[in-house]
């Protein structure tokens, strides 16, 4: 039996091929066709550069220019999440009536959360002092964070701007009414919440402060994350060196007995 004629022009590359293209250009969006042309060569696979601009128009990825600037806030956050900060208020109810403003800043790439500062008052003069607080111990990262995430609330003055861009840290807003573009910060506060400020009668600034406080000390150093090795950011490397004998595991309460830590015995 003779064999089947084969279709003229140039046989069709396979799926894997045609799924490597459109990764190297989602990847890589400052370049083009040609230049995915040779990387493809580099590793051994030849194809028509007129073959690969066929596949990015079909998958509907525009030429390099304009998918180089038209990053997405998610692919922003992604590439970007080692040089953030992200920041925000969230309040709290005391017994006295009374509602208490937080203000918190949170590392993106490690999730170390700070609490510069707890008032009943929150000013834009009150806010820029609390982010000179924050940037007067700037922590181990300092020189390597580059964008401060925030939203468009009024207390985030022109001022409250400058002492982060004095550091060579740049403001972002967020676009308005997007709380999800400011996510990192949107996730503490559920937590911080859940965990904390919802399960305990507040009785005014100065106990919050202090409850806050020592619940941020055991969410940067004790709370595991999810993350490589469940590891909270203060983790030494080597933490968990040897399983601890069931008799020797000791529960330590904070703060005043709503959350649970445990470790060895001394």
């Amino acid at each position: 039996m003779a064999p089947a004629p084969q279709a003229p022009g140039r046989p069709p590359i396979g799926d894997d091929l045609t799924a490597l293209i459109v990764r190297l250009a989602t990847e890589n969006t400052s370049r083009g066709y040609q230049r995915i042309h040779g990387e493809l060569r580099r590793l051994g696979h030849r194809v028509a550069a007129g073959t690969i601009r066929g596949i990015l128009r079909a998958h509907r990825l525009p030429p390099a220019p304009r998918r180089a600037g038209d990053q997405t806030w998610r692919g922003f956050l992604r590439a970007h999440a080692d040089t953030i900060l992200a920041c925000d208020f969230f309040h709290a109810d005391c017994v006295t009536l009374k509602r208490a403003c937080v203000f918190f800043v949170l590392d993106a790439s490690n999730r170390h959360a700070r609490v510069p500062g707890v008032t009943s008052h929150p000013t834009a003069a009150r806010t820029t002092q609390m982010a000179r607080n924050l940037v007067a111990d700037p922590g181990q990262r300092a020189g390597q964070l580059r964008f401060l995430v925030r939203d468009r609330d009024s207390k985030f003055t022109g001022s409250f701007d400058a002492v982060f861009t004095s550091e060579g840290i740049e403001p972002l807003k967020i676009p308005a009414q997007c709380p999800r573009a400011n996510a990192f910060a949107e996730r503490w506060v559920l937590t911080a919440r859940t965990e904390c400020t919802d399960r305990i009668l507040i009785t005014g600034e100065r106990h919050l402060r202090v409850i806050l406080q020592e619940y941020a000390t055991h969410y940067n150093n004790r709370r595991p994350r999810r993350s490589p090795d469940l590891r909270a950011p203060g983790d030494d490397q080597h933490v968990i060196t040897f399983p601890v004998p069931f008799d020797r595991i000791r529960r330590h309460e904070i703060p005043g007995g709503l959350i649970s830590q445990y470790e060895p015995a001394a």
